[in-house]
């Protein structure tokens, strides 16, 4: 059973490292690593296929090389989309432990569950068995999965597996009655089984530390002096049964604004709520493409499209049409290696994967039309 007291509520995640020369730059992410434990925080989030299979190499330098094993406590996932075979479950773990330097996980998931192909293969090879298995060998501290489906497939999965100690869901002030999303009706689901919640994506990759310039207006005529970001946080951080909120922390910066959020942690007033609730009901005026930029999305794409900067320029090609910017930015993009968007195949490898379940090859024609003229 999970004992909610240890899980300190800012988690490391650790899909968006700082980069440096096209790689995870290791000295920034164990500076990064130290300023965080230091303020007794020691959650730590990874996967394997997290910055195309670097990331766990990286936990291992900054942490497993460094400090004591009780110090921290490791997150890992098994994603279905790698597996062929069961025996691919004992090949991808066995990998990740010799990546991270672990003999053992602290917490463990099954991948991105949700309709389909994701949820089908971890039954198919009987991952959740397997995990139990893991648990009694010792190499699982507890088990649960990251979750992207429907409400009524969360209800499915954990009655027919009641051995799951967690889950994590995507869930944000802006995505609480998003009808693909689910994260209020998901969060309702978890709390009435009293089951410990872990949140990923508090800030929509990023979409809620940035918002637009009048939204974030609305913000500081509240808190003057608090960050876009530390008010999505803080909506996480006010439910109950949420034990660890996970940030992917890319720059010193952003740790240390999220470190000033939890180390004095203000629950939301209702005056707060009530100004993200204009929030959200103009953001759902603005023509936004969702896109987290997990990229997931981009490792398959055969034609090497970065798709989830091609979306970002098409964003600010919709709210800023008569600015040239968003061109200039995707002609870069371009000559940077990234495939046109008008290269796209329609082999629909990206929606496969796409926890926001976009419709990326009609939203690439979009981009083509949009942003091609002058490229």
């Amino acid at each position: 059973m999970l004992d909610k007291s240890i899980m300190p509520m800012l988690g490391f995640g650790l899909m968006r490292l700082p980069e440096k020369d096209g790689a995870i730059d290791q000295e920034r992410v164990n500076q990064m690593v130290d300023v965080y434990l230091g303020h007794g925080y020691n959650y730590f989030d990874t996967a394997y296929v997290y910055h195309s299979g670097t990331s766990e190499v990286a936990l291992r330098h900054a942490l497993t090389e460094r400090y004591p094993r009780d110090s921290f406590m490791v997150a890992d996932k098994l994603p279905a989309w790698s597996m062929t075979c069961a025996e691919d479950r004992d090949r991808i773990f066995s990998e990740q432990l010799e990546r991270t330097g672990l003999d053992y996980f602290d917490f463990y998931l099954l991948h991105s569950v949700e309709e389909g192909a994701n949820y089908d293969t971890y039954e198919k090879y009987d991952c959740f068995s397997w995990a139990k298995q893991k648990v009694a060998e010792g190499k699982i501290k507890h088990f649960g999965f990251s979750f992207h489906g429907s409400p009524e497939l969360l209800v499915k999965v954990l009655d027919k597996h009641p051995e799951v100690e967690f889950v994590q869901i995507q869930l944000n002030y802006a995505d609480w009655d998003n009808p693909v999303v689910h994260s209020g009706e998901l969060y309702r689901i978890l709390s009435e089984r009293d089951l410990p919640i872990i949140v990923m994506e508090p800030v929509k990759g990023g979409k809620l530390a940035n918002l637009e310039p009048e939204l974030g207006a609305l913000l500081h005529t509240v808190r003057p002096d608090a960050s876009d970001a530390s008010w999505a946080l803080r909506f996480a951080g006010s439910l109950p049964g949420v034990c660890t909120i996970l940030s992917g922390m890319s720059e010193p910066d952003q740790m240390l604004d999220n470190l000033r959020t939890f180390d004095q942690f203000e629950p939301l007033t209702e005056e707060d709520r009530d100004v993200l609730g204009e929030v959200v009901r103009r953001m759902l005026d603005m023509p936004i493409v969702p896109c987290t930029a997990c990229r997931y999305c981009v490792d398959g794409c055969p034609m090497g499209i970065m798709i989830p900067d091609v979306l970002s320029a098409l964003n600010s090609q919709r709210l800023y049409p008569n600015d040239n910017r968003p061109k200039s930015f995707y002609k870069n993009l371009v000559k940077r290696g990234s495939g046109q968007a008008s290269a796209c195949i329609a082999c629909g490898q990206c929606e496969g994967v796409c926890p926001q379940h976009l419709p990326i090859i009609e939203l690439l024609k979009e981009a083509a039309e949009k942003l091609e003229e002058e490229a």
